[in-house]
């Protein structure tokens, strides 16, 4: 419906800016009008009403009745005309079967319903009435307005309003650095915590105002400064002086979010889908966590690209929500969470080495080293750890990961069935001409890098 909107409102420019339309076309310049009034007789007595009403008050309807008596007067035009009736047709009927209703309406203030503190919470003990209004420790509400919820929108994005820019640009900072200038970014409240740096809280709010509330430009801000462009490494001074990083004296260090862990270790192997919107998709699980009595709701898991779509889109119920971003500390969405919390168990470990949707990805990864034009153990372990931690290993990595890879190499040519085991049990047969051994022995290098924490880490 959008899309044809901006179609219609395209070809209705084009039509419009024609010469032969700036200036009156042959219907009206046969028009000989006194006082609003047509004196023509040559022509339809609906074109004339028409044609009595001034071009920018004229409803889309009559533009088209208009429109489709013109047809042999401005042929070159005939085609837009087409065009512009067609989709106003197909709009007009997209508009009829959209489902409508009614969100709220505020009732007219002769109607207003009285509203009382009900004293202890009891609703038959009604104490003094109230009215609609903001706390007195703020600014008030303008006095020129009615006390609505369009009033009450307007007064939290006022530039007089000291809260709300905080706590976005907070919420913000909270994101890149792991912790926010207020650490407990769901409490502003006296029971918060006080910020670290209130200066800076009050001119990150301040210039995120001025440049229009843009929290693309806050972003961008945010990320080219200094303080997040330093490095993650910690002395051992200022790690005792300030192990939780409070200060800012180096560069952010946190865990990425469950959702994002899968999806990098997709991007990284070359499986991640770049399709946008949808419904959601089943990704892979373990077997058996929706055996629900009396329920007949299986999890089937999606076929083609839809597999790899990223964590945005994962089907999720909150009685047994999908278990690898559980493990990493997404919240069950039962409840509107703010923070989340980080844990750090074995269980993550095991998730990123065993997941099914994570030994997928190594095999993907190692499907990828393998078809490329390298073929040396060394520039296949340099090309692997570059894609997983996007910088280059030192000598001590690179002979630690063709260690590994000539030892399991050995291993899985000693047990062929293992080797396909590893190497096939989620993306199907090799690829033409890749030999089965190597590809399992490279989809365990695949797999120990991607479990790194330098990669499911942002440093």
């Amino acid at each position: 419906s959008d899309k044809l909107q901006k179609d219609m409102d395209k070809l209705e420019k084009e039509f419009m800016a024609t010469e032969s339309i700036q200036r009156q076309t042959a219907w009206e310049t046969q028009l000989v009008s006194t006082n609003g009034a047509t004196n023509s007789v040559k022509l339809p007595e609906a074109i004339q009403k028409i044609l009595a009403i001034k071009r920018a008050e004229r409803k889309s309807e009559q533009n088209i009745e208009l429109w489709k008596s013109e047809q042999g007067v401005a042929p070159e035009l005939r085609e837009n005309r087409k065009k512009w009736i067609t989709a106003h047709d197909q709009h007009s009927k997209i508009d009829k079967e959209m489902a409508r209703t009614l969100v709220f309406e505020e009732l007219p203030k002769a109607k207003a319903r009285e509203t009382h503190i009900l004293n202890r919470g009891n609703f038959l003990d009604k104490g003094v009435i109230v009215s609609p209004g903001v706390p007195a420790i703020f600014h008030p509400l303008p006095k020129d307005v009615p006390p609505d919820r369009l009033a009450l929108a307007r007064w939290l994005v006022d530039d007089e309003n000291p809260l709300t820019a905080r706590v976005l640009v907070n919420r913000a900072w909270e994101q890149f650095f792991g912790r926010g200038i207020v650490e407990t970014v769901e409490d502003f409240g006296t029971q918060s915590e006080p910020p670290t740096h209130p200066e800076l809280l009050d001119w990150l709010a301040t210039e995120f105002m001025r440049q229009g509330w843009s929290m693309k430009k806050l972003h961008q801000l945010i990320v080219t400064s200094a303080t997040y462009r330093q490095s993650s490494r910690v002395s051992t001074t200022d790690l005792a002086r300030d192990p939780y990083n409070h200060l800012f004296a180096r560069g952010p260090r946190v865990r990425l979010e469950a959702e994002m862990i899968r999806d990098q270790a997709l991007a990284v192997s070359g499986l991640l889908s770049g399709k946008i919107g949808g419904p959601s998709v089943m990704p892979p699980q373990p077997d058996g966590l929706w055996q629900v009595v009396y329920s007949e709701e299986k999890w089937t898991t999606s076929a083609g690209e839809n597999k790899y779509r990223r964590g945005l889109y994962t089907f999720w119920r909150r009685t047994n929500p999908y278990p690898s971003m559980t493990t990493f500390d997404a919240p069950s969405r039962e409840f509107c969470v703010t923070k989340r919390s980080r844990s750090n168990t074995p269980l993550q470990a095991l998730t990123t080495l065993n997941d099914p949707a994570y030994v997928e990805a190594a095999e993907g990864l190692a499907r990828r080293l393998l078809t490329g034009k390298e073929t040396s153990a060394n520039t296949l372990a340099r090309k692997a750890f570059q894609l997983c931690l996007a910088r280059q290993p030192d000598r001590k990595e690179l002979h630690r990961l063709t260690a590994l890879y000539q030892t399991e190499l050995k291993q899985f040519k000693k047990d062929p069935k293992s080797a396909e085991r590893m190497a096939c049990s989620e993306l199907g047969k090799a690829p033409e001409g890749v030999d089965v051994c190597e590809l399992a022995a490279w989809t365990v290098v695949a797999n120990v890098l991607l479990n790194l924490d330098e990669v499911v880490t942002k440093g």
